[in-house]
C-alpha cells in the first residue's frame, strides 16, 4: 500500500530527549499531580521518601500505617470489580480500531505482527530458561501461579491491571512481601521487557519502510535512547507510541510512519503487556532468592497484601505500554 506522507502529523506530543529533562521529571511537582497524571516513576520515588520518613518516626506512624493498609485492601477490591468489566472494554476498543482502519490495514501489517510475536516468544523462552537456572525446578510453580495475571495482562493490554494478582502469585510462591512490594512496582518503571522490544521493533520497521539507512552505531544510540525514554510508561495509555515518535524525530526518521502501526497497536500491546508481567515476576523472585527471602509456598494471610504506597498508581483498565 501507499506510505503515509513524510510530513503528515501523528497528533502525538513530540519532544527531544535530554538527560536533564529526564532527571527533573523524576521528582514530582506535587504528589497529587503525579497521581492524577499516573506518573509511576514519580509515585515510586515519593513512596520511598514517605516510607523512609515513616520509618524514622515509628510511634507516630502506627495509625497512618494501619489506615494505609486498610486503603490497600479496599483499592484491591475496587480493582477486582473493575476487572470484571475489562473484557467488554477491550472488545469495544478492538472493534473501534478495526472499524476506523479497516481489515485491510491489519492484513498489510500481518508480517510485522508475526515477526514481533515470534521475537516475544524467543524472549519468553530466554526468561523461562533464566528462571530455571537461577530459581531451579520450583520456577515451574511460579509460572503456574501467574497464569491468571498473564491472561489479565494479555486480555486487557495492561500489565498494571494484572499487578494485584501478580503480587498475590509472588507472595504465594514464597517471595517475602518486603521484597515483592518494592521490586515489583520498581519493575513497572525500569523493567518493561515487552515495551522495550516493541519500541525498537517499531522504530526499525518504520526506518526500513522509508528506506532510511542506519549504521550500527546509530542503532545502538537509538537503543540507548529508548531504554531511558521508555521509563515510567506503564500506566500511560499508548505511551510507547509517544516514546517512539520522540525517538523517530531525534533520528530524522519520518514520524508519520507511526500512522501505519496505530491500527494494530492494541493487538501488539497485548503481547508486550504479558511479557512485562513475566519479566517483572522473574526479577522479583530472583531478587528474593539473592536476598535469602524466598521461602516455601504458602497460603496468603492479611500481611501479604501490599500497602497502597507501593501500588504503582491507580490501575487503569486500558493502559497501553
Amino acid at each position: 500500500g501507499t506510505l503515509p506522507d513524510k510530513g503528515q502529523s501523528t497528533g502525538l506530543p513530540v519532544s527531544a530527549f535530554s538527560v536533564e529533562k529526564f532527571l527533573t521529571h523524576l521528582i514530582p511537582t506535587s504528589i497529587a499531580d503525579a497521581m492524577a497524571q499516573n506518573e509511576i516513576l514519580q509515585i515510586v520515588i515519593f513512596a520511598v521518601f514517605f516510607s523512609v520518613a515513616m520509618g524514622a518516626l515509628p510511634e507516630r506512624s502506627k495509625q497512618l500505617l494501619s489506615l494505609i493498609d486498610d486503603i490497600g485492601h479496599i483499592m484491591l477490591k475496587v480493582t477486582s470489580y473493575v476487572m470484571k468489566f475489562a473484557p467488554i472494554a477491550v472488545w469495544a476498543a478492538i472493534t473501534a480500531t478495526v472499524a476506523k482502519n479497516g481489515l485491510g490495514v491489519l492484513w498489510k501489517l500481518i508480517v510485522f505482527m508475526g515477526g514481533f510475536y515470534f521475537s516475544l516468544f524467543i524472549l519468553w523462552g530466554i526468561l523461562v530458561v533464566v528462571g530455571f537456572v537461577v530459581i531451579g525446578p520450583r520456577y515451574s510453580h511460579l509460572l503456574r501461579l501467574i497464569r491468571e495475571p498473564l491472561m489479565i495482562a494479555f486480555s486487557t493490554a495492561s500489565s498494571e491491571a494484572a499487578y494485584p494478582k501478580t503480587l498475590e502469585g509472588l507472595n504465594k510462591f514464597g517471595a517475602s512481601q518486603r521484597i515483592s512490594s518494592f521490586v515489583l512496582p520498581l519493575g513497572y518503571s525500569f523493567n518493561l521487557d515487552g515495551t522495550m522490544m516493541y519500541c525498537t521493533f517499531a522504530s526499525i520497521f518504520i526506518a526500513q519502510t522509508y528506506k532510511v539507512e542506519m549504521s550500527l552505531g546509530t542503532q545502538l544510540a537509538m537503543l540507548a535512547t529508548l531504554m531511558i525514554t521508555s521509563k515510567g510508561v506503564a500506566g500511560v495509555p499508548r505511551a510507547s507510541l509517544v516514546v517512539i515518535a520522540s525517538t523517530l524525530s531525534q533520528f530524522n526518521i519520518p514520524e508519520a510512519g507511526l500512522l501505519m502501526i496505530m491500527g494494530i497497536d492494541t493487538f501488539l500491546d497485548m503481547g508486550r503487556s504479558a511479557t512485562n508481567v513475566i519479566g517483572n515476576t522473574l526479577a522479583t523472585s530472583v531478587v528474593a532468592k539473592w536476598e535469602g527471602e524466598l521461602g516455601p509456598e504458602h497460603a496468603l494471610g492479611p500481611s501479604d497484601v501490599v500497602p497502597p504506597s507501593m501500588i504503582p498508581g491507580e490501575v487503569p483498565v486500558m493502559a497501553g505500554h
